[in-house]
């Protein structure tokens, strides 16, 4: 018997089965679609409920272009190709956010946030937990997600951010292609991972 409460299809969908997506077919990610995945994974766990996950749509063929540009050459014909790209990004100025999202210590956002580099370090740290969950979420709207880091930072952030948003990651979307996927590469043993003290 299975120690997981999740059903094993569910089990396959979010983890066994699911990998970078690397070619897409030509099918539309839908607005309510993104919405749908965005309800689901808003309730990542995060430091003081800061919650300082960006996401920037790229839908227009001209900012698709610009986007593209940046990529390594290596990313630029999945980028091209995928229905939807999504700028991920950490909100530096997320603090501005807490008295309505910690209305029971609205306080934090002098207190313990008022520090540029310290609200830096928490947003990348807890930016990042979200987009993991992005991640999953993507998955179980039976999409596929092809998240990257290989682009030039600096110049998305220019281009599409601000000095406030830090780029984290692009990740492509959609319905997975004719050999989407690369084979699954080894993975940790559990007792190369976990200790017991």
């Amino acid at each position: 018997m299975s120690e997981l409460s999740l059903h094993p299809a569910a089990q396959d969908l979010l983890f066994r089965e699911a990998r970078t997506a690397n070619t897409f077919t030509a099918e539309p990610v839908t607005e309510e679609q993104v919405q749908a995945v965005y309800d689901l994974v808003k309730y990542a766990p995060t430091a003081y409920n800061q919650s300082p996950l960006r996401v920037v749509l790229v839908r227009s063929a001209e900012a698709r272009g610009r986007l593209v540009d940046l990529m390594d050459a290596g990313n630029r014909p999945k980028t091209e190709a995928a229905p939807l790209v999504a700028i991920l990004a950490a909100d530096n100025e997320f603090h501005e956010e807490l008295p309505s999202l910690l209305p029971h210590f609205p306080q934090a956002k002098d207190l313990l946030f008022a520090d540029r580099t310290v609200r830096e370090e928490s947003a990348l740290l807890n930016a990042t937990l979200q987009a993991a969950y992005f991640i999953l979420g993507v998955r179980a709207a039976g999409l596929a997600a092809g998240p990257m880091t290989g682009f030039d930072f600096p110049a998305v952030q220019k281009e599409f951010l601000d000095d406030d948003h830090t780029p984290l990651m692009v990740v492509n979307m959609g319905r997975p292609g004719p050999d989407a996927w690369y084979p699954r590469s080894p993975r940790l043993a559990y007792d190369q991972v976990v200790t017991t003290v």
